[in-house]
């Protein structure tokens, strides 16, 4: 058994952040944004004719598209965190996704 104890001075600076995260939580809420990853990002709707969004989309959302597994989703998002999505045919830029994969997708996703 391990047991920590923290200073005072570990208490005041936890709460102070607790308290600046649900602040940051807060307005984005109140501007119909979510927080993903410490950032507020739109997410559109989701409806079944709504497109997924290769420059927002998470990993769960991008894993909707088929043929996109979790280490495809993974790739997608850090390809984008380099050099965002200019159009959906750069997603073929994305190692492992060539030409077949794009044509199943394609009509899915947006930029």
């Amino acid at each position: 058994m391990v047991i920590i104890v923290y200073s005072k001075q570990e208490v005041i600076d936890f709460a102070k952040t607790k308290e600046v995260e649900k602040q940051v939580e807060l307005k984005c809420e109140n501007a119909y944004e979510t927080l993903v990853n410490g950032a507020c990002i739109k997410i559109e709707e989701n409806t079944t004719n709504s497109k997924i969004n290769l420059n927002t989309a998470t990993k769960e959302q991008l894993m909707t598209l088929s043929g996109i597994g979790e280490a495809k989703a993974e790739d997608i998002i850090k390809y984008r965190e380099k050099e965002p999505f200019k159009s959906i045919e750069d997603i073929k830029k994305v190692s492992g996704i060539g030409d077949s994969l794009f044509a199943k997708i394609k009509e899915n996703i947006t930029i």
